[in-house]
């Protein structure tokens, strides 16, 4: 009887050995580790065990012997939620901040150029036009007027802007220069018809009509490219993570608190996978993203030699001091061409500035303004640096996180939290993107429902990677992009995005089966 006892008694002591944290001992561990760590979070200490109590009622972290009851986890849960989107958010406002430098960077200098390039105009033309510059200045004013409205954004094609300058800027020289003359509009007209095949100011209309048109699109494409990327960023970051993530991730986070073993750091590929399952959308835009940056070093690439927004922009006066000189030199003959094929003007016109007075004051001559080259050339090389870091950003994002703030940099580590104990983390690390998620050990994922705001994102990615590369080739490309688009991927198209239109849209996205 006596052994029989002593058999009863030892069973016994072997069942309530507690299988908590790594201690052998029999005697059930003290919670004030993490009584301390719940209460430093905020929480309170009312219903927080004062030693381990058995786990069953754990929904998220093992079931063994625990310091955890249901509202703790469900607390520490909505913890590690806020944390990883609050990492994923400073980590997208950290590249979004450097976008937008490089933005503001280029925008300003961009302006002041255009800015310092009309100052020289001001400067230049008065003295010599005198009464033909100041009875016109708003000609040559609107013309840098468009030239901002077209670079912020405006749908404006600018090719159309500078051909209604040169017609606006023919009209008021001949008028200036016949002055003694009735000219009503319709004689006007005339004379603008007749400019194509006299071309009264040279070449300068069409060369300086490429360069610029070439510079311009390149630059409002470029700082679009910009700022689209940041928006992109910021969007993608402030996706919300999904419920199933959420569990991943308290598990990884917090569940080592539960279970006891609070310096276990998470092992490094076990957090690989946890964040390759929750941020598998983010990476998906990796394809679109790198595209758009080769093509933003493209456009970058536009910025240096005889045609950099240096150059174009600060010899603006001067281009079109040549073609006011070319015309000047040459009124006689325009003037007879002009009369053969309009018909002769009756005198009696009200200026007392003609002809004879305009050859009289002379050539504009506008001085070559020095450019900053090396400002531009530290511009461009900060910017394309910058591009080039970034274009890993969306799949070495797990791998970022987890090194920076999350888990243990040993690869082999065998103490590590691997999600159930302190021990090695044994299944292999999951590629990138939701398609290879499908045997993802650590986060349930249903590989055929993308997240919708994030191929929102990848469209638009697309859309704005097609307006720089037109831009590269000199190709003036606006934001009716979006409706071609749709248009060739088959869908149709409203005033907003609808979910049916989105759904299509994310269809063809998903086929990769089309391409601009």
């Amino acid at each position: 009887m006596m052994d029989f006892a002593v058999v009863i008694a030892l069973v016994l002591c072997a069942l309530t050995v507690p299988g908590f944290g790594d201690t052998g001992s029999g005697k059930a561990q003290s919670c004030s580790d993490i009584r301390q760590f719940y209460n430093g979070n905020g929480f309170s200490l009312k219903g927080v065990p004062q030693s381990e109590i058995s786990g069953e009622h754990l929904r998220i972290c093992p079931q063994g012997y625990t310091c955890c009851t249901s509202v703790m986890e469900d607390s520490l849960s909505n913890l590690s939620r806020t944390e990883m989107q609050g990492l994923i958010r400073d980590a997208g406002r950290a590249l979004q901040a450097s976008l937008n430098g490089q933005y503001k960077a280029f925008d300003d200098y961009l302006l002041e150029l255009l800015n310092r390039s009309e100052v020289v105009l001001q400067e230049s033309y008065p003295p010599v036009l005198g009464f033909l510059y100041t009875q016109n200045t708003r000609v040559f004013s609107d013309l840098y007027t468009e030239l901002r409205r077209y670079y912020r954004g405006s749908n404006i094609n600018i090719e159309e802007a500078l051909n209604e300058f040169w017609a606006r800027l023919l009209e008021r020289l001949f008028k200036g220069a016949n002055g003694q003359y009735l000219i009503g509009d319709d004689y006007l007209e005339c004379v603008s018809k007749q400019s194509e095949t006299l071309r009264p100011f040279g070449d300068t209309p069409r060369d300086l009509k490429l360069k610029v048109t070439r510079t311009f699109v390149a630059a409002r494409s470029f700082v679009q490219g910009l700022v689209i990327s940041g928006e992109v960023v910021r969007k993608v970051s402030q996706v919300p993570l999904s419920p199933e993530c959420v569990r991943a991730i308290m598990k990884m986070t917090y569940c080592r608190h539960c279970r006891g073993v609070p310096s276990a750091r998470p092992c490094a590929n076990y957090c690989a996978n946890v964040l390759k399952g929750c941020l598998a959308n983010h990476a998906d835009l990796d394809t679109e993203w790198r595209n758009l940056a080769d093509a933003m070093l493209q456009v970058a690439n536009r910025f240096e030699g005889a045609s950099s927004v240096n150059v174009v922009f600060l010899s603006l006066p001067k281009r079109i001091s040549e073609a006011i000189t070319t015309m000047m030199d040459n009124i006689d003959t325009f003037n007879t061409k002009v009369f053969q094929a309009c018909g002769n003007l009756r005198e009696g016109g009200t200026s007392n500035i003609g002809l004879e007075e305009v050859k009289k004051r002379g050539k504009v001559t506008v001085q070559d303004s020095p450019t900053s080259g090396a400002r531009l050339e530290k511009l461009v090389s900060d910017v394309s640096r910058r591009l080039r870091d970034m274009q890993s950003y969306w799949v070495s994002l797990p791998s970022t996180l987890c090194s920076d703030r999350v888990a243990t940099r040993a690869q082999g580590d065998d103490k590590c939290w691997n999600g159930m104990a302190r021990a090695r983390y044994l299944p292999e690390v999951m590629g990138d993107g939701l398609a290879s998620q499908i045997n993802n050990p650590e986060v349930e994922i249903d590989i055929t429902k993308p997240d919708m705001t994030i191929r929102q994102q990848i469209m638009q990615l697309k859309i704005m990677t097609n307006r720089l590369r037109n831009a590269f080739n000199g190709n003036d490309v606006d934001f009716q992009d979006t409706i071609f688009y749709m248009y060739k991927v088959g869908c149709k198209w409203k005033s907003t995005f609808q979910p049916a239109e989105l759904a299509c849209i994310i269809n063809s996205l998903k086929s990769n089966s089309t391409t601009f």
